[in-house]
């Protein structure tokens, strides 16, 4: 809600940039939160905190949840090309990552996902930064 009421603020009015910015935002923080329950589910369980991640132990549940929203912000991500708010260095940056993305999650699928196997990764991604 912030950017929204800032960019409407700012304009005086309520347009489509502002929805646009608003939905990237709506379907990137599930793909995000359900990554972050998931890998903190055994605090959660210990905090009798009922999670998606804590009820389905196998996470079943939980990777389809990521994957539907991250599928439905593809299309949501460049939208700002589209409505002329930015060039074509970002829609192709951004289908480029979405491509990139997606060919990470399926390589990455093959391997069974063990709690321990997601930590592993996510401590990999945060030592690349």
């Amino acid at each position: 809600m912030p950017g929204v009421l800032g960019w409407t603020s700012a304009r005086g009015r309520l347009d489509w940039g502002t929805l646009v910015l608003f939905a990237i935002l709506f379907f990137w923080q599930f793909p995000h939160f359900f990554s972050i329950a998931w890998l903190y589910r055994e605090d959660y369980a210990r905090g009798d905190i009922r999670m998606l991640p804590v009820i389905e132990e196998k996470g079943r549940s939980t990777a389809l949840q990521i994957l539907i929203y991250s599928l439905l912000l593809v299309p949501v991500s460049l939208m700002p090309s589209l409505l002329g708010m930015a060039e074509r260095v970002y829609l192709t940056s951004a289908l480029l990552l979405s491509l990139f993305y997606f060919g990470i999650r399926l390589v990455t699928l093959k391997a069974p996902l063990t709690h321990a196997v997601s930590k592993l990764r996510a401590a990999n991604c945060y030592r690349l930064r």
